[in-house]
């Protein structure tokens, strides 16, 4: 499976983007979906991921309430929506496919304060 990830930018705290997966290669409809972000400096976290279903959903408390993951089969595509963005959201945006098998290239997201 080969993702891309799109969507990143240069946003206000307190408003939104929307990151966009595109996967190619195989279908995401039997694959859990995932995404990670990393700051300058710091480790990869994870951020949020989606059962292959699209009905189980997990969140990191720090996005808990503010990110939406969701995925669309029949467009192979994930999403990660991001609303109320803070400035410690700053970070490269990675989504990956099945358990981290694999990954693509980031998405900057910068928040500014």
């Amino acid at each position: 499976v080969q993702l891309q990830a799109s969507g990143g930018g240069l946003v206000q705290a307190g408003g939104s983007l929307r990151l966009s997966c595109a996967a190619s290669g195989r279908s995401i409809s039997n694959l859990g979906m995932a995404w990670f972000r990393q700051a300058p400096g710091k480790e990869r976290e994870f951020v949020a991921s989606i059962a292959r279903t699209g009905i189980s959903k997990i969140y990191a408390d720090s996005v808990k309430g503010r990110f939406t993951i969701s995925k669309d089969n029949a467009k192979n595509m994930a999403y990660l929506q991001m609303n109320s963005l803070k400035p410690e959201d700053t970070a490269v945006y990675y989504c990956s496919a099945g358990s981290n098998e694999y990954w693509g290239q980031g998405t900057q997201v910068t928040v500014s304060s």
